[in-house]
């Protein structure tokens, strides 16, 4: 099956990686748990508005903040797992556009098992079998534009269930999902 995976939020821990470059540069001791909304940051941050956290985000370390994340546990082995059963990993991810060149980096640090990789907003446009994201948004509009697929949500403070689309809240959880679904 064409699997088509998000990265921030599903394999890369995004809210852990500005959250640990914050508290450095600002002395803060925020922890991720203060993210439970979607673009919840400026509530939890200084910043104004959601422009000018992407706008700090942009340059961190000679690099953007994308450049810089960690892989959650279970990530990178569970992919690796399915690409070894025969699994196409699609990787589907939103990015600003300076973001581009760091995320095709991290891909390629972490060695993702992918041959595919689409930076967009509308990811329901890249056919896929099984779809797994974290954003709401995104899960709500795969599902409607892909009903006869199978959407996953990665469950997160910052999301909530939609009708008609599958939970998961691990790694081990995606996978057994992945092995017992049929097309």
């Amino acid at each position: 099956m064409r699997l088509g995976i998000d990265l921030d939020g599903v394999v890369a821990n995004f809210n852990g990686g500005w959250i640990t470059f914050y508290n450095q540069e600002f002395g803060t001791n925020l922890t991720p748990e203060v993210v439970d909304s979607w673009d919840g940051i400026p509530a939890a941050t200084h910043f104004p508005s959601m422009r000018q956290f992407w706008d700090w985000a942009r340059y961190l370390n000679g690099a953007s903040l994308f450049r810089h994340l960690d892989p959650y546990d279970g990530a990178v082995e569970t992919l690796w797992d399915l690409a070894k059963e025969d699994h196409t990993i699609v990787i589907l991810t939103s990015k600003p556009y300076w973001a581009t060149h760091d995320t095709y980096a991290w891909i390629a640090e972490h060695r993702l098992p992918t041959r595919e990789v689409h930076i967009l907003d509308d990811k329901w446009q890249v056919d896929c079998d099984v779809y797994l994201d974290d954003a709401p948004h995104n899960v709500y509009d795969i599902h409607h534009h892909r009903p006869n697929r199978a959407t996953v949500r990665y469950v997160r403070p910052w999301n909530h269930p939609v009708p008609g689309t599958f939970d998961v809240s691990n790694w081990d959880e995606f996978r057994a999902f992945v092995n017992n679904h049929t097309p």
